[in-house]
């Protein structure tokens, strides 16, 4: 089997990341939601505002790896 390339890593993690956008807006538009309610849940705030926060830091994660494959030579 052939080593993937660089374009095709590079390739991956930018899907990674457009997917971990895709739920970081689904979070944010429960977020809305949520908040239209009359009685918000602070605790469903509190846990959507986490999720929101852990697909940033993954987000922070996959630019650095990307970084480390566009610094590869093939």
């Amino acid at each position: 089997m052939a080593e993937l390339t660089k374009e095709d890593k590079l390739q991956i993690i930018s899907s990674h990341k457009r997917n971990l956008e895709f739920r970081k807006y689904g979070f944010e538009l429960d977020i809305i939601q949520e908040n239209a309610k009359s009685s918000p849940n602070s605790d469903v705030l509190s846990k959507l505002q986490e999720s929101v926060s852990e697909i940033e830091d993954q987000v922070v994660a996959l630019n650095q790896e990307l970084a480390a494959v566009n610094a590869l030579t093939e």
